[in-house]
């Protein structure tokens, strides 16, 4: 591939990206960060875990999410009596053949929401697991290929731990990033209340970018250029979280990988063709935060604001590379 053509396909990703950006943000008013975090996530081929307080907001980006890249939705509620059937599907004997068929769960979408996944049972979770890592899910012993692309959203609210069950570490893991969305300004919240924005802009709201589309951009990131010192950076800052004193278990070399990516993404959508130390610092938090332990804390207490505010400050202690 030449240099030109190279250009060339960044360009159009950067296009692509940008009109979905804007699409999501009629709906979402004033969640630039947030809107940003999750297209890098979707672009990086990860996935999104949002923790907040419920009526912000969660499942709507999701599903205009879904809606803007003209991509299948589904939404699966987390309750203690979720099975692992009832997201992967089930096989089920057909007597006029007497032949299993097997019937697609939810988890067959391009975008897949998991609301309050912190409520479903750690075997439910763990239904998720496989088709997170790899694509695919295994029913029966047979594996079924998930559509492409594959999208996780999971919700959760970090300030309620009655008859929840904690992820897992390998859980936490497979989320590229984690962030909140928060309460709107007064501003953002008089123009919801006056109709604009919000469910009655998703109504109206037109897919901007093909699935074929959303694999483009995602071809594009991984060829964002990270000259060695970019990536000598990042293992800097995933290796200072397994070396602090107030972290317990520190990130893994997923989350190496996940930084490195999820700078690539925030590269390209700031319209370069480079990662830059500061596109490794735009994302780090958000990448490694919720995967760490902090050694003060036990595992369903987890204190994620604290665990972001002490990312932060190992960021600000290590040497920044040299433009």
């Amino acid at each position: 591939m030449t240099v030109d053509t190279l250009v060339e396909e960044t360009q159009q990703a950067l296009h692509l990206a940008h009109q979905l950006e804007q699409n999501l943000a009629k709906v979402m008013h004033d969640k630039t960060r947030e809107i940003r975090l999750a297209l890098i996530a979707l672009f990086t081929g990860g996935h999104l875990l949002i923790e907040d307080v419920p009526g912000m907001g969660k499942t709507l980006l999701a599903k205009s999410l879904a809606q803007s890249i003209h991509g299948t939705f589904q939404r699966v509620q987390g309750t203690p009596d979720l099975l692992p059937s009832d997201i992967t599907g089930v096989s089920v004997f057909q007597l006029d053949t007497s032949l299993w068929e097997f019937r697609p769960g939810p988890i067959f979408a391009n975008v897949l929401i998991i609301d309050e996944i912190n409520r479903a049972t750690p075997r439910a979770q763990a239904a998720l697991l496989e088709a997170m890592a790899e694509g695919q899910v295994t029913v029966d012993g047979t594996t079924q290929v998930l559509p492409d692309p594959f999208f996780v959203v999971a919700t959760q609210n970090p300030h309620e731990h009655h008859g929840t069950f904690p992820l897992v570490e390998g859980q936490k893991d497979r989320f590229a990033l984690s962030t909140g969305l928060g309460y709107p300004t007064r501003q953002n919240e008089r123009a919801l209340l006056l109709g604009q924005g919000g469910i009655r802009a998703f109504v109206d709201l037109a897919p901007v970018v093909t699935l074929a589309g959303i694999q483009q951009v995602t071809t594009s990131v991984r060829q964002i250029y990270a000259k060695e010192e970019i990536v000598n950076y990042v293992l800097d800052v995933t290796t200072a979280t397994r070396t602090h004193p107030d972290i317990q278990v520190g990130a893994s070399p997923r989350a190496s990988l996940d930084l490195l990516h999820s700078s690539q993404a925030h590269a390209l959508l700031a319209g370069r063709s480079y990662v830059t130390p500061a596109d490794v610092q735009a994302v780090a938090t958000a990448v490694l935060a919720h995967r760490i332990i902090l050694r003060n804390n036990a595992a369903h207490t987890q204190n994620f604001e604290e665990a972001r505010e002490i990312v932060t400050l190992l960021l600000s202690s290590l040497t920044v590379p040299r433009k």
